[in-house]
Parts: structure tokens; C-alpha cells; sequence
């Protein structure tokens, strides 16, 4: 079931990464008061990274139990293990290895250099296969309910490494995809799909900087999932659309949230 978006709308992108990491350690603290353990799947991107920066700057860290939760990721750049793009690379230097993380509970996609070698379509079943097997059966599904979910959202509305058009977007039975011929590079990836991405309780969308606002105001407009990725992720309970002025500057009038920061 979709849930209608509510935004936030921050004064800068450093704001907006301050107010994000204090809301995700709000939600993590929370879940873990509630269930024992916090799941939260993290995204790559300038916004990404920055909110992981500032939640390891913020003074309300210490307040986590790094030890019960679990980190996995929304998509990775099918490269070489250690290599500087990839996501789980940047996650682990802006935030992961400064915390004292269980390290069987950080669930980094595999690596081209990996067990699977160069086959992302492998390496993606394998990630479903990681994501079952951590399902428990109140989820009600392949993926576990994941607490918080988080996208960046590109400047031409992608997801995760869900592209317009292309067929990952499409995918309604698997949950993880290899994707080929990404039109940013690498070429090769490895994503969620929609419906992993819908089986979380909160999904957020990161939009910071001019170059998203085309991208945030399509989205939020009505536009298909097809031709508009972000417009198709939603969460079970909750879906959040984290902005900065820049980003939502090109949103209509009855959009806009009545208070922003």
C-alpha cells in the first residue's frame, strides 16, 4: 500500500544531513527499544555519505547499541572489493569504522572480486538469498521489514540503481537485480527492486542541491515509476522526502510543507 510522501524541507544540504542523522538515531533507538534490534538498509551519494558524516559527529550517537543493528545496502557498484567508489567503501569511512558495529550484522553486497567473480546476476541472488534468510515471519515476505530505508535520489529521478526505462525499474517478482549498462558509471551494479524497497517501514529520499529539483518536483508530481524510479519507493508506514531549498525549489505551491527548518 502507498503511503502519501511527507516533506522536510531544511535551509541547506549541511542542515539537512544534521536533522536526518538525529531522526535516524531517534528511529534507531526507538526500534531497538521496541524489538531488541534496528535494521536500517543505507544509500551511497553525496547525501548519503553526508548524513553518515554527521551522524558520526553527532553527540546523541553513544545512544545507539551499534551492536544490535543491522546495516544493508539499497545497491553497490559491482567493483572490486576496497575499491574507492563503492559504496560500502565510503559507508565504512565516513561512519562504519568509527562505531563499534557487529560486523556480522553489516551486510555489504558482494564485490566483483568476490565469490562470484564477475557476474553481478549471482551476486544479486545471493544478496536475496542473505536478505531471506534475515526475514523473519511477522515480515510477511522475502526481505526483512526494514526500520528505515534510505534513497538518494538522482538528478534523473533514479533510485537505488533502479533507472528509468531500464528493466530493473520493471522487476516485480526478485528482489535484488544485477543491473548492466547503468547510464552513470560503472556500467554493472547490484540492486534492491521496488518491492524490497516497499517492504520497509520507513523509506526516506535524500534530495540536496539545484540539480534535483527537476527530478524531486517529477516525482512528487504524479509521474510513473517507469519513467520516474523515486516516485515508485515508498514505505509501509511512512515515506519521507528529506530536502534542501535548492532541491525542493522547483516543487508546486501545494507541495510545499506548511513548516520547514
Amino acid at each position: 500500500m502507498s503511503t502519501a510522501p511527507q516533506l522536510v524541507v531544511h535551509r541547506d544540504k549541511e542542515l539537512m544531513a544534521q536533522a536526518a542523522a538525529a531522526r535516524l538515531i531517534t528511529r534507531i533507538v526507538d526500534a531497538q527499544a521496541a524489538r531488541g534490534s534496528a535494521s536500517v538498509v543505507l544509500t551511497g551519494g553525496r547525501n548519503g555519505n553526508g548524513l553518515l558524516a554527521a551522524l558520526g559527529a553527532a553527540p546523541a550517537r553513544d545512544a545507539v547499541d551499534w551492536s544490535r543493528l543491522d546495516l544493508w545496502w539499497g545497491d553497490e557498484r559491482f567493483l572490486p572489493e576496497g575499491d574507492p567508489e563503492r559504496n560500502v567503501t565510503q559507508a565504512r569511512e565516513a561512519l562504519l569504522d568509527h562505531v563499534p558495529l557487529d560486523p556480522a550484522r553489516v551486510h555489504a553486497m558482494p564485490a566483483s572480486d568476490g565469490p562470484y567473480g564477475a557476474d553481478a546476476d549471482a551476486a544479486a541472488e545471493a544478496y536475496a538469498a542473505e536478505l531471506a534468510a534475515a526475514a523473519r515471519p511477522e515480515d510477511h515476505g522475502p526481505v526483512p521489514a526494514f526500520d528505515v530505508l534510505m534513497l538518494g535520489v538522482g538528478p534523473d529521478t533514479h533510485v537505488a540503481s533502479l533507472f528509468p526505462e531500464l528493466p530493473a525499474v520493471r522487476e516485480t517478482e526478485r528482489t535484488v537485480v544485477g543491473v548492466h549498462g547503468a547510464p552513470k558509471p560503472p556500467p554493472t551494479r547490484v540492486s534492491l527492486t521496488l518491492p524490497a524497497i516497499r517492504a520497509a517501514r520507513e523509506v526516506w529520499l535524500l534530495a540536496a542541491g539545484e540539480d534535483k529539483a527537476k527530478a524531486a518536483a517529477l516525482a512528487l508530481s504524479g509521474a510513473g515509476e517507469v519513467q520516474a524510479p523515486a516516485a515508485g519507493a515508498y514505505g509501509r508506514s511512512r515515506t519521507l522526502w528529506l530536502l534542501d531549498r535548492a532541491a525542493a525549489s522547483e516543487l508546486p505551491r501545494a507541495l510545499y510543507p506548511p513548516a520547514s527548518a
